[in-house]
């Protein structure tokens, strides 16, 4: 337990460097098996602003969440349209599409096509859900198209998938060859040169904030030469930092069908690496115990950092899951599983004073978030309501297998008025304004008692002091709450 008074300022010794208590801080603590186990309140005084603070620790909870970007999914089709709702209604907040282009191999996409996939990612937006999408001109070996046909296509798509990238969690390369998995081109495109050139302009394509998949890591690592992602990479701008993988035959043999070239254990430390900062996804397609029995998928998953999984294929493993008791594990683990461990913060703040807040993060899931997500501390108090986005903090720095702190001192508005019930939450919305403000698009954490359905916020303490004769500096002109230096 963190004692009371205490100033949470730990060093990291897991892989990750730590970042140091200054203005603002996020910092790895170590490796935890994910226990969280639970524990007691405790009060006491001293700390660095001369009030007393008190330490919250946090239950874990083993339910089943309905959070964004992550876990099973189930398959609709964005033309015909009608389908997205029926995602979420049946626990699931992410869905494949896969959009057929079949019928303009030798042409250009039409209005029909492009009006109707622009209205079906309307109806993922009002179902609150999010989509995996892939273009491909088959379902087998048949025909796929040439590499200016593609081309062209692509620069007909970007419009729309700029204005809807809100609700696109990822995309895959698709467009050649078998399924859009990037072999069996009929048109000559299993390539380097070919592939190099679709892939850019899916990436230019995509507003920065998006990734897209690769089917091998071999592909990826052909275009953008220079091995897995290393940390200083991650989360930037750059090409190389913005390519994942998925895999669509998980464990079906020592080498995923193909997935992976020898030297296998190589190829996969790559997608291990990679996928700590990158989305990691796709399904099984065949029974091949043991590698598809428990023991080993869950360690596969955790390894490789798996953020989703088809639910709907491959059902002989899916099956198997269920039978030997881990589908359950499986289905709460896959992508992020955030859960408070511990709160310190001061028992008190003056109007326009300063609040140390330290928040003890786990992340119990396979992988962190991978799209841009920020960190909010929200205050309330009665119907008024202040919000802060702490700087330079993002929930992808959440990093799976890892409890990591995030610190801050924070200016408390000057207008808040005295009392003893103020709210204090962390907020984990969608980066997208768009999404900002609904609930359904924010992270909820793992433990009982905290979740706001309705605000889409997490609840540390409904218990925060407002006393104007708390020592400290003030600010009387304070409008809202700011971040101040630590």
């Amino acid at each position: 337990m963190i004692r009371a008074g205490a100033r949470l300022c730990l060093l990291a010794v897991s892989s990750i460097a730590a970042i140091g208590c200054d203005a603002g801080t996020i910092t790895p603590i170590h490796a935890d098996d994910g226990d969280g186990e639970p524990g007691g309140d405790s009060g006491g005084g001293g700390g660095d602003l001369g009030v007393p603070t008190v330490t919250i620790d946090f239950d874990a909870t083993d339910a089943d969440l309905l959070n964004p970007e992550r876990g099973f999914f189930r398959t609709i089709d964005l033309i015909a349209g009608g389908e997205a709702r029926q995602v979420r209604r049946s626990g699931h907040t992410l869905a494949q599409a896969i959009v057929r282009l079949d019928d303009y191999r030798d042409r250009p996409l039409d209005q029909a096509l492009l009006t109707a996939l622009d209205n079906g990612l309307a109806e993922v937006r009002a179902a609150g859900i999010k989509v995996v999408l892939r273009f491909a001109y088959n379902d087998s070996f048949d025909a796929d198209a040439p590499r200016a046909r593609i081309l062209g296509h692509i620069d007909q798509l970007a419009p729309i998938l700029t204005d809807n990238a809100d609700v696109i969690a990822v995309m895959q390369a698709g467009f050649i060859g078998a399924w859009g998995e990037w072999h069996s081109s009929t048109n000559g495109l299993d390539n380097d040169a070919d592939r190099a050139a679709i892939l850019l302009a899916l990436l230019d394509a995509l507003p920065a904030s998006r990734d897209v998949q690769v089917r091998t890591p071999m592909f990826k690592d052909a275009i953008f030469p220079g091995g897995p992602l290393r940390e200083n990479e991650a989360w930037s701008d750059d090409d190389r930092a913005r390519v994942g993988h998925h895999n669509d035959c998980f464990l079906a043999d020592d080498s995923d069908y193909g997935t992976y070239d020898a030297p296998v254990a190589t190829w996969k430390e790559y997608v291990a690496e990679d996928g700590r900062y990158l989305p990691i996804g796709g399904e099984t397609c065949a029974l091949n115990a043991p590698m598809t029995d428990c023991a080993g998928a869950l360690d596969n998953l955790a390894t490789l950092h798996w953020s989703y999984l088809n639910e709907e294929y491959n059902l002989d493993v899916l099956g198997a899951w269920a039978a030997q008791g881990c589908d359950g594990e499986v289905r709460r683990r896959l992508g992020h599983r955030l859960a408070l461990v511990s709160a310190t913060l001061g028992e008190v703040a003056a109007p326009g004073g300063a609040l140390d807040v330290d928040l003890a993060v786990d992340n119990q899931g396979f992988s962190a978030p991978y799209n841009p997500r920020p960190i909010h501390l929200v205050l309330r108090h009665g119907d008024r309501r202040w919000d802060l986005a702490l700087d330079g903090r993002d929930a992808r720095q959440l990093l799976p297998g890892t409890t990591t702190t995030i610190s801050a001192r924070v200016r408390i508005p000057a207008d808040a008025e005295p009392g003893d019930d103020y709210q204090l939450a962390v907020w984990l919305p969608d980066a997208d304004q768009r999404l900002a403000d609904d609930p359904q698009y924010a992270i909820q954490l793992a433990n009982p008692d905290v979740w706001d359905a309705v605000s889409g916020e997490n609840t540390i303490t409904r218990a925060l002091r407002i006393d104007p004769a708390t020592p400290g500096d003030t600010d009387p002109a304070a409008t809202g709450m700011v971040e101040l230096p630590r």
